[in-house]
């Protein structure tokens, strides 16, 4: 049945060439041009698509049409495709798209000292390379305990928006920068770069303009309402409240050693890294509760109140830093809506 239909198909090619191509053959002669020129090209047409479909068939794999035949290839785990892409990097340590895929990975998997080191090896390499200079500012204030864009971080903000003014990441990075060490004219300027390239009526544009008017209410000297709260004014009523409690699965209690962290925190399921809320503590209190608000975010335009829902997640760091190292303990919540008035439980339970 199959070699019917290939030979019919072959056929039909050949006969849908042939009536093409004769016009063309009389239109030929009547220009004065070789019949053989003509002929040629109609044996060449005619033959082509026969020949192909009997050599096929004698030397083909027909096989291989079949679905049922066909093996995909092994999937990598994300771990295994890290590992090959950094084997890869230290035989080709001039790979600077590699550098940048591994740095954003990084990035993404919630691992700030390996995506700036990456950024780093990037940045060794194309030292004017602006999303480099981006990703490293950005991770490296996610080293911090204070996540403050400070020191090479910010020099190296405002070298990528001098090297690209329309940077959406750079020019919102360099106003938390400002933000942060009390700039807000400063801020609300450079947010305003921001704005004409969002997309209007859009959550982030809102965001904008409503640190843009928190900004400028700072540099007034004007009251800031509760909803518009951040980490520098936790005296006023928290705008939002999620209440967890967090809880080490026995089988993990003798991983705790002394000088652990823990670190309660929630952030965007689809954006940045940085946390939106953060809580840290003594591991050894646990069982514990603590209530995430506004006014532990990182950055005022990064809070709870300006995203519906959340990943909710706890890790107790060896190393005393909040970014996941091997041998951290986690757990998770999973993605929860902001205005949850139940508790939130996590279990500890995981070694990363």
């Amino acid at each position: 049945m199959k070699i019917v239909f290939l030979v019919a198909a072959a056929v039909m090619v050949a006969v849908a060439l042939a009536l093409l191509l004769l016009p063309l053959l009389r239109h030929g002669r009547e220009a004065g041009r070789p019949r053989s020129v003509f002929v040629v090209a109609l044996l060449i047409a005619l033959v082509l698509p026969l020949g192909t479909g009997a050599l096929y068939l004698l030397v083909g794999t027909p096989k291989a049409l079949n679905s049922a035949n066909y093996q995909a290839p092994p999937s990598l785990t994300m771990d295994q495709a890290l590992t090959e892409l950094r084997t890869h990097l230290q035989q080709q340590p001039g790979d600077l798209e590699g550098w940048m895929l591994l740095g954003q990975t990084s990035s993404m998997l919630h691992q700030p000292a390996d995506a700036r080191d990456a950024f780093e090896h990037a940045l060794k390499i194309a030292p004017n390379n602006a999303e480099a200079m981006i990703g490293w500012a950005e991770n490296d204030a996610m080293t911090r305990d204070d996540h403050h864009i400070q020191g090479r971080a910010r020099d190296l903000l405002l070298q990528a928006v001098k090297l690209h003014p329309d940077s959406q990441r750079g020019l919102w990075l360099l106003g938390v920068s400002d933000s942060q060490s009390g700039n807000f004219r400063d801020a609300a300027a450079t947010w305003r770069l921001l704005q004409p390239q969002l997309e209007p009526g859009s959550n982030v544009a809102k965001s904008v303009a409503e640190q843009i008017a928190l900004a400028d209410a700072r540099v007034n000297g004007a009251p800031v309402s509760s909803s518009s709260n951040n980490a520098n004014t936790s005296s006023t009523a928290p705008g939002v409240a999620l209440q967890v409690q967090v809880a080490l699965a026995p089988a993990l209690k003798n991983k705790l050693a002394a000088g652990d962290v823990l670190f309660v925190y929630a952030r965007s399921p689809s954006g940045p890294p940085m946390p939106l809320a953060v809580a840290k503590l003594d591991p050894t209190s646990l069982p514990a509760s603590v209530t995430l608000t506004d006014a532990m975010a990182m950055t005022p335009a990064s809070k709870l109140s300006s995203v519906s829902q959340v990943f909710v997640g706890a890790r107790i760091s060896h190393s005393g830093q909040p970014e996941a190292q091997p041998g951290d303990l986690e757990g998770d919540a999973g993605v929860v809506e902001v205005n949850s008035d139940t508790p939130i439980k996590i279990s500890i339970d995981k070694v990363h």
